[in-house]
C-alpha cells in the first residue's frame, strides 16, 4: 500500500524491458530510427490520455523538478509581474527549486496551512494577484493527500493575468484529472506513483494554444527542428511537444512505464477513484476507532488516495511494518502513509491495522528506535 511512493510492477514491465535489450543487442544505433525515437510521442500519448490531454501535448523529461526548470526558462523574472505563489505543504522539491529562482529576480510568497492537513483557500486565492507570475500547486497534496480546488485556483490565476503549474502527480491514476476541462496553463507529474510506470519518467502538459508563444532557454537538440543536420546556429525549436525537450531522452524507463499506463487505462481512473474512496474510508475508520489521529480530510471528495496515521511512534513502526513486508512509508508532519490502489484488497487494509496496533503493544517498534535516531 506505497502507490502514493512507487506503485508495483506489472508483470509486462519484465517483457518490454527485454525487448529494449533485444533491440540496443541486435539493431545497435539502428533501433533510433526504428522505434526508440518516436518513444517520447506514444507514451507522451498514453499519459495526455490519462491526464485528458489531447494527442501530441505532452512531453516526457526524468523527473518533475526538470519540467518545472523547463517551465521557469520560458518566463522573465526581471518585471514587475515576478510573483511565484506557493503553499507550504508542497513537495520540497517544488519548493527548493522556486526559493532558488529568487536569484533570477522572482519574489516568492508561500500560503501557510493552518492544521497541517488544509490550505486556507481564501488565503491562497488573495495572494494571487496582478503581479503573480506562476502558480506552481500540487492538485493533490503530497503528505495529507488533500484535494485542492484546482478550479478556481485556475480561475482566479488566469483572471489576474498569471499562469498556473497544476502538479497532478499525486493525482492521475487514483483521481480524475481533465486538464483540458480545467483550462490549466501547464500540468506536471509523473509515472512511478499511481501509474505503476516506475522511475524515471515524468510529464509536462502545455495548453496547446500556449506553446507556440512559449521559448524554454532549457533547451537541447531533441527540441530543434533539424535534430540530425547538427547546426551550430541559433536555436529552431519545433512546433510540437518537442519543443520543450532537451537532450536524449530516457529509453529504458519509456520501455519500462508502459504497461503501467495500459493497465490504469484498461482499469479505468473513475473505477479506481470509487475504490479508492471506499478503502481509505475504511483506514480512517479503522484508525480513529484505535484512537490514532488521522492527517488526511474525512470527507472523500477533498481526500485523495492516501490516508496519513499519526500513532505513536509512527517512524519507528513504519520501519517494523516494512520488516513485516507491509509496505508503508512515513513522512513528518504527516504520519504513516497508507495508500491503497486497484488492486488492494480489504483484508489487506485490516491486516495493516491490525499490524499497527500489535506493533504498538508489543513493543515491537523499539529495536527501529536507534535507527530512527540516526
Amino acid at each position: 500500500m506505497i502507490s502514493n511512493s512507487l506503485g508495483a510492477m506489472p508483470r509486462g514491465v519484465y517483457d518490454r524491458v527485454r525487448e529494449y535489450a533485444e533491440s540496443w543487442a541486435t539493431r545497435g544505433v539502428r533501433a533510433w530510427e526504428e522505434s526508440w525515437w518516436d518513444l517520447a510521442s506514444t507514451v507522451g500519448d498514453k499519459v495526455a490520455a490519462l491526464i485528458g490531454a489531447p494527442a501530441g501535448s505532452v512531453s516526457l523529461h526524468q523527473n518533475v523538478t526538470t519540467t518545472q526548470a523547463v517551465i521557469t526558462s520560458c518566463f522573465d523574472f526581471s518585471g514587475p509581474r515576478n510573483k511565484v505563489v506557493l503553499v507550504d505543504l508542497e513537495f520540497p522539491s517544488i519548493l527548493y527549486f522556486y526559493q532558488e529562482q529568487q536569484a533570477r529576480g522572482a519574489r516568492i510568497e508561500i500560503v501557510r496551512n493552518t492544521d497541517g492537513i488544509h490550505i486556507p483557500p481564501e488565503k491562497l486565492l488573495a495572494a494571487i494577484d496582478e503581479r503573480t507570475l506562476l502558480v506552481p500547486i500540487s492538485m493533490v497534496l503530497f503528505r495529507s493527500a488533500t484535494i485542492l480546488d484546482a478550479r478556481a485556483i485556475i480561475e482566479r490565476a488566469h483572471h489576474v493575468g498569471a499562469h498556473v503549474v497544476l502538479d497532478v502527480f499525486q493525482a492521475t491514476g487514483t483521481v480524475p484529472v481533465d486538464v483540458t476541462a480545467l483550462q490549466t496553463d501547464f500540468a506536471v507529474g509523473g509515472v512511478l506513483k499511481w501509474l505503476c510506470g516506475g522511475p524515471g519518467v515524468a510529464y509536462l502538459y502545455v495548453r496547446p494554444d500556449l506553446r507556440p508563444k512559449l521559448a524554454p532557454r532549457f533547451t537541447g537538440w531533441f527540441a530543434h527542428k533539424r535534430p540530425f543536420d547538427f547546426e551550430v546556429g541559433p536555436m529552431d525549436r519545433r512546433d510540437d511537444s518537442f519543443r520543450f525537450l532537451g537532450g536524449t531522452t530516457q529509453i529504458p524507463a519509456f520501455y519500462a512505464c508502459e504497461p503501467g499506463l495500459d493497465i490504469i487505462r484498461e482499469v479505468g481512473v473513475e473505477r479506481i477513484r470509487e475504490k479508492s474512496i471506499r478503502q481509505t474510508a475504511r483506514l480512517i475508520a479503522g484508525a480513529k476507532a484505535r484512537g490514532w489521529r488521522v492527517n488526511t480530510p474525512a470527507d472523500p471528495a477533498e481526500r485523495g488516495g492516501t490516508v496519513s496515521i499519526e500513532c505513536p511512534r509512527a517512524a519507528e513502526v513504519m520501519r517494523e511494518l516494512l520488516a513485516r513486508d507491509v509496505l508503508v512509508d512515513y513522512r513528518p508532519k504527516a504520519g504513516i502513509r497508507l495508500s491503497p490502489h486497484f488492486y488492494n484488497r480489504d483484508e489487506e487494509i485490516d491486516f495493516a491495522l491490525e499490524q499497527i496496533a500489535d506493533i504498538l503493544a508489543t513493543r515491537a517498534w523499539e529495536r527501529h528506535a536507534v535507527a530512527a535516531a540516526h
